[in-house]
């Protein structure tokens, strides 16, 4: 990357990651600082804790589309404020009502789609996987500190300070955007951002429609799971709340240190159907151990170790696949209904969890999402092997339609070139390759300019 990328990359990732950390935070705490809240009933919790996803799946693509006609800046500033109002609003609530409308605020400010087609927009095709690589990590590291801190600063501010904190951070986004991000003319990238007229066939991809569900019910499973596992740990367990980041910090590190040798393993063994298969079914048996360790803190701490192992797994091999089984032109509608349906997943976890929470206590939770992933079982064993392929984009120069056709023929002919679309007016290749066999040198006669 060049150093104006670098800062780019730096810049975008660090709002991203404020974000969804003020998102993330109170994950941890909220189920029990709402048993002071006027109102509150189990789905209560649950929408409270999810709202946000909800108003995030439905805003996101929208505000994407828009930023194409209106500029990326204005809609992540006005997405920005949104999530500082909301962020408010929860902090000031005193029903629990009130913190669900606040929540379903922050989810409002949907710019996730909008940052990354800025991410774009900053970036040459050479280097934007790395751009978006920076920013996926962004989004773990914010989750695995929300976990931590979320307790820790419970303690010290209380959840109405937590959700204070994360306004002051959404207008920490704001001045980064502004001051620090490079502005750049908007551009249509089809691997990076939804295209109005793709969303049909992508919606009618059954390999993409599975992955999809996948990712709605992951993190369905998540969310559900922190409805009552925070209430389990003091109540059954009897770890006092101030602790739990204790519980938290160990399991997120060695449940890291347990996935990335997995997902190395998948990759150059080209074994990722397998892995992946036992990591939904270990998703499974990490709930019904939450079911069956009872006040066993170290039932419950092993348990929740498998859950996270497997929910690291999966949440790092959704998007691969996605890449993986989408033609390149369509990777970033693709992506943007994967993210909806990932927002979703959590509102129906949010939902589903404190429905059963009300009807069965935190047990019937944890079999409830036990349940989920013998589903998710059944439905992902019929998938497609997943093909090893990278995609790839060259910048080909301005073309007419009958140019970027035989373009496209010609390219599809180079060694190692699977698969080869040709925008016209874009002047863009997108390839899908085997690495192994790409003739770089052949590849590069196509192209007029060298980055």
């Amino acid at each position: 990357m060049t150093p104006g990328e670098r800062r780019a990359a730096t810049a975008l990732a660090s709002i991203y990651a404020l974000r969804m950390f003020g998102l993330f935070m109170i994950l941890p705490v909220f189920a029990l600082y709402a048993e002071q809240l006027q109102g509150v009933t189990p789905l209560a919790v649950g929408l409270a804790i999810s709202a946000y996803g909800l108003t995030q799946a439905l805003l996101q693509i929208p505000f994407g589309l828009a930023s194409d006609r209106l500029g990326r800046k204005p809609v992540i500033v006005f997405g920005l404020l949104l999530f500082a109002a909301g962020s408010v609003v929860a902090a000031l609530a005193e029903s629990v009502t009130m913190v669900i409308v606040g929540r379903a605020l922050q989810g409002s400010g949907a710019i996730a789609a909008v940052v990354l087609a800025l991410a774009a927009d900053l970036t040459r095709e050479s280097v934007r996987t790395r751009m978006m690589a920076a920013i996926g990590a962004s989004i773990g590291v914010s989750f695995a500190l929300a976990l931590i801190l979320g307790p820790l600063l419970d303690r010290w501010i209380g959840v109405p300070g937590i959700f204070l904190l994360t306004a002051l951070l959404a207008l920490a986004g704001i001045a980064v955007v502004t001051l620090v991000v490079p502005t750049a003319q908007a551009a249509v990238h089809r691997d990076a951002e939804p295209v109005r007229g793709q969303f049909g066939s992508v919606l009618r991809d059954a390999e993409l429609l599975r992955l999809d569900a996948g990712i709605l019910i992951l993190h369905a499973i998540l969310t559900a799971t922190f409805v009552v596992f925070p209430l389990v740990l003091r109540d059954s367990a009897g770890f006092e709340a101030a602790r739990h980041w204790q519980v938290y910090l160990p399991v997120l590190a060695l449940s890291l240190a347990g996935m990335v040798p997995l997902v190395i393993y998948a990759e150059r063994r080209q074994k990722l159907k397998p892995v992946f298969l036992a990591a939904i079914a270990f998703l499974g048996c990490g709930q019904l151990g939450l079911y069956f360790a009872g006040p066993s803190l170290l039932g419950l701490v092993t348990a929740l170790m498998v859950m996270f192992t497997a929910f690291n797994l999966l949440e790092a091999s959704l998007p691969s696949l996605v890449s993986k089984t989408v033609s390149g032109n369509r990777k970033g509608t693709a992506m943007g209904v994967y993210s909806t349906a990932q927002f979703f997943g959590a509102f129906l976890g949010g939902l589903g969890g404190g429905a059963v929470h009300g009807l069965a206590g935190p047990g019937g939770v944890f079999l409830f999402c036990a349940a989920l992933a013998a589903g998710w079982l059944l439905f992902a064993a019929s998938m497609q092997q997943p093909r090893h392929l990278a995609s790839r984009l060259l910048r080909v120069g301005p073309q007419t339609a009958r140019q970027a056709q035989d373009l496209s023929l010609r390219l599809a002919g180079v060694a190692g070139v699977v698969e080869a679309v040709v925008v016209a007016e874009e002047g863009v290749a997108y390839l899908k390759v085997e690495s192994a066999r790409l003739d770089e040198a052949a590849l590069r006669e196509f192209s007029p300019t060298s980055g």
